[in-house]
């Protein structure tokens, strides 16, 4: 047990050092409302309130095995309500959540923290400082903490934002490792929205159930602001959904381009290549057609035609520039010169 509490008109009147002494001193105290908090108990100790403060088995059940999603249930005259508090680290371009469980109920308020945070020891503060809005009863309390939660989206949202700005100079700078920054931003966003998107519902359910509360009027304009601050990170964090989707987009178009203009130029220095080639092997053709007659007037054998023919030698030089000659037009034709 973290802190507890009993509050009368707004005011701390007793700090009872377990629930047990909680319960008795709530039952001496009429108006009174207990706030008990607790971080990661076990199941014994939930239990141990089942029945004084009449909490549903399920609802014990969720608050003791966490790894919940936000949602807000009523269970007779108990609210059951989950929240998941957000801080981002900008370092490693993550959001760590911490998950918080309340009971709601006519007099009385336990929260369930699993993480550091959020810090509920700084909504408390805030509370005793306002006795008014503290002597409005546990729905007060309910909205202080969402208030809270909620406040510490923006950090989040500002944090998100900064990396988008990056990732688009990134992308365009054409740095190779973009891809996967921009996957792991998205999956980010995507377990943020998780954490926010419920708490629409959440807010309207809460301010239709306000009839039967002291200071109506007062809540339901509190819980519209939380609304309000609601509707803009949801907003937001959307926008942040589609503005990756499409910087993505624009990075896929982006390599696509990158990868054709690479294949464009080993297709150029392929053609340039293959035109060098060519142009060797005409030229080797062209010495060779020489090659082979003086090769075969070179062999040394007496009885060959024409070697004792006058003309023999001018005869064969002809042959040789014919054939050089012919190639060379051939060659040229064809382009390879």
């Amino acid at each position: 047990m973290v802190d507890n509490a009993i509050y009368r008109d707004g005011k701390r009147v007793l700090s009872p050092t377990n629930p047990a002494e909680a319960i008795a001193a709530l039952n001496r105290t009429p108006g009174g409302l207990a706030w008990i908090g607790l971080y990661r108990p076990s199941a014994d100790e939930l239990l141990e309130m089942e029945n004084d403060f009449d909490l549903h088995p399920l609802a014990i059940e969720d608050a003791v095995g966490a790894h919940q999603r936000p949602k807000l249930e009523r269970y007779a005259e108990v609210f059951f309500v989950v929240l998941r508090a957000a801080h981002y680290v900008d370092e490693r371009e993550e959001v760590e959540f911490g998950e918080l469980h309340l009971f709601v109920g006519p007099n009385f308020v336990i929260s369930v923290r699993h993480s550091e945070s959020p810090d509920l020891s700084v909504v408390r503060r805030r509370m005793e400082n306002d006795p008014d809005l503290l002597a409005l009863g546990p729905i007060a309390v309910l909205y202080a903490i969402m208030d809270a939660v909620v406040d510490q989206y923006a950090p989040v949202v500002a944090g998100l934002e900064t990396d988008i700005d990056q990732i688009e100079a990134q992308v365009f700078e054409g740095d190779p490792a973009v891809s996967r920054r921009i996957y792991e931003l998205s999956q980010e966003v995507l377990d943020f929205q998780r954490a926010t998107l419920p708490l629409a519902g959440m807010l309207e359910m809460l301010r239709s159930q306000f009839d039967q509360v002291e200071g109506t009027l007062e809540l339901k304009r509190a819980f519209r602001d939380v609304a309000d601050h609601v509707a803009v990170v949801n907003d937001r964090v959307d926008g942040f959904r589609q503005t990756l989707r499409e910087i993505l987009t624009v990075n896929a178009t982006l390599v696509a381009q990158r990868q054709n203009e690479d294949m464009k130029k080993l297709a150029e220095t392929s053609n340039h290549q293959n035109d060098e080639v060519k142009r060797i092997s005409a030229w080797a053709a062209i010495f060779f057609a020489p090659t082979v007659v003086t090769g075969i007037y070179g062999m040394n054998f007496d009885f060959m035609p024409e070697l004792h023919f006058v003309w023999g030698y001018p005869a064969a030089l002809a042959l040789m520039a014919t054939l050089s000659i012919g190639l060379y037009v051939m060659f040229k034709r064809r382009g390879w010169l």
